[in-house]
């Protein structure tokens, strides 16, 4: 058996600041990565192909920057359980490591990993957190029992230690020419681009590929936009956010790294306005890091409600409403403007998330699991904990304290896009208009005829009585029963 150990990459797509590597090269210096496409997540229909264009990137990005510390990336596309205990057993080599996972996918195919590496005889390290800065098992209530709610897991969570980010400074060793015969033999192939994968993206991408990417953005946030980021956050027409939640859900970046960088800015603020600012994205952070213990402690989130009310509630299907709201044609220019942005950009203002999957999921009365999917067939950052979290906070069918909150689309425009820019952005078609026609939605229908505009296809108080009644009587039922 020789000294190789292969990295097995997954959500970590850097060397820098990564647990598992670190935890490879205490054992031997040559330390080797490999990739796996895996089919079970490429031929999924919740897909994006923004999302597989920029996850092609960071490899890339990744390959050349193990060339540069004198190892290799290798990639292999097959079913990660046969192809990663395959190519172990050709090489030879003394072990597989890996950073743990929270989905409930990626724990089943890891414990089938385990075993298929203990018939071998092959070492591996698994359980090794480098997504989250705290495990889910170390933040529990006074019982002992997983959080429900944010604010008390904030709570518990900020008060714990948060490490610092790895140091990986060694120079690697790679494969010999035969053993790199061996691996191609064994099923390693040449990366692909994410057209040869049957994903067509030609549009821009809000970050580009790579750790030295999401570096630069985020030292570029941390010296501006973070300052004022409490206010700005909330307004779509402002940069006022970091994007890096791309890099964070491919691990283009560190999550030990971002947390640093909070800390040092913390730091030098030089006013209690400022050290707010800061504070309220670390609280971001924690908002990220709450939702993925929640996918860790309830897998059954990933396919339905948290609340009771919910998990058989009567949604209306409705395929004309649903369609108008997947194209940006629903009447409501905030609204249509957020999918518009979606659409194109495969990314959308976080405010606007929030929008739209309300009116998806309170006025237009459909099943928030829609909109979730549809979602995660165009995000870039299409994360199932962030993703998932968000939408059942949205459609009050998740863990929030509040039980019902509805959002006026109307009232939203006018606190958070007041003048209309975001709005003219990219709904084009109402660029002449008066800015308080566009944030109120009150657009005659012989002005909106003119721009091909369409007509509001339902009505927002309507639809709240009609909503909050099923909820009445959703709630009565779940109570009667039990």
């Amino acid at each position: 058996m020789s000294d190789l150990i292969l990295f097995w990459h997954r959500r970590d797509l850097r060397i820098a600041d990564n647990t598992g590597i670190a935890a490879a090269l205490e054992k031997t210096r040559k330390v080797v990565g490999v990739f796996c496409l895996d089919p079970n997540i490429l031929q999924g229909d919740d897909v994006a192909a923004v999302r597989v264009t920029y996850m092609i990137g960071c490899l890339q990005k990744l390959q050349e920057k193990y060339a540069q510390m004198g190892s290799q990336l290798l990639i292999l596309q097959d079913h990660p359980v046969k192809a990663i205990p395959k190519l172990a057993k050709a090489l030879n080599a003394k072990g597989v490591f890996w950073n743990w996972d929270v989905e409930p996918y990626s724990q089943q195919r890891d414990a089938d990993a385990i075993n298929a590496l203990q018939e071998q005889g092959i070492e591996y390290l698994e359980k090794n957190w480098d997504q989250i800065l705290n495990s889910p098992d170390l933040i529990r209530t006074g019982s002992d029992n997983p959080y429900t709610v944010y604010t008390p897991f904030w709570k518990n969570w900020i008060s714990k230690p948060k490490d610092s980010p790895v140091e990986i400074v060694d120079r690697f060793e790679g494969l010999t020419a035969e053993e790199q015969q061996t691996a191609t033999k064994a099923g390693v192939l040449e990366l692909p681009t994410a057209k040869d994968l049957g994903f067509n993206w030609d549009g821009e991408l809000v970050i580009e590929p790579g750790e030295e990417a999401a570096q630069e953005r985020l030292e570029e946030f941390c010296y501006s936009a973070i300052n004022e980021y409490q206010h700005q956050r909330n307004f779509p027409a402002i940069d006022g956010t970091s994007r890096l939640s791309a890099a964070l859900k491919f691990g283009a970046i560190g999550i030990r790294t971002v947390w640093k960088a909070t800390e040092d800015a913390l730091e030098n603020s030089r006013s209690d306005e400022l050290a707010t600012n800061i504070r309220t994205w670390q609280k971001e952070i924690a908002w990220r890091e709450f939702y993925q213990h929640a996918m860790y402690h309830f897998p059954e989130l990933a396919s339905g409600a948290y609340r009771d009310a919910f998990k058989n509630f009567p949604w209306e299907t409705n395929e004309s409403y649903f369609q108008a709201w997947c194209e940006g044609k629903t009447g409501y220019p905030i609204v249509d403007a957020a999918m518009r942005q979606l659409n194109e950009l495969g990314w959308m203002h976080n405010r606007c998330r929030m929008i739209v999957a309300s009116f998806l999921t309170k006025d237009l009365l459909i099943n928030p699991q829609l909109g979730e999917k549809y979602f995660m067939q165009r995000l870039i950052d299409g994360d199932l904990s962030a993703n998932n979290g968000g939408w059942q906070w949205s459609a009050s069918s998740g863990m929030d304290p509040k039980p019902v909150r509805i959002f006026n689309p109307a009232s939203q425009a006018q606190k958070f896009d007041p003048e209309g820019e975001y709005i003219r952005q990219w709904v084009p078609e109402l660029s002449s208009m008066d800015a308080e026609y566009l944030v109120t939605g009150k657009i005659t229908p012989l002005e909106r005829q003119a721009v091909g505009y369409p007509e509001p296809i339902v009505e927002h108080k309507q639809q709240q009585r009609v909503f909050k009644e099923m909820y009445k009587n959703q709630k009565e039922k779940v109570e009667s029963l039990g």
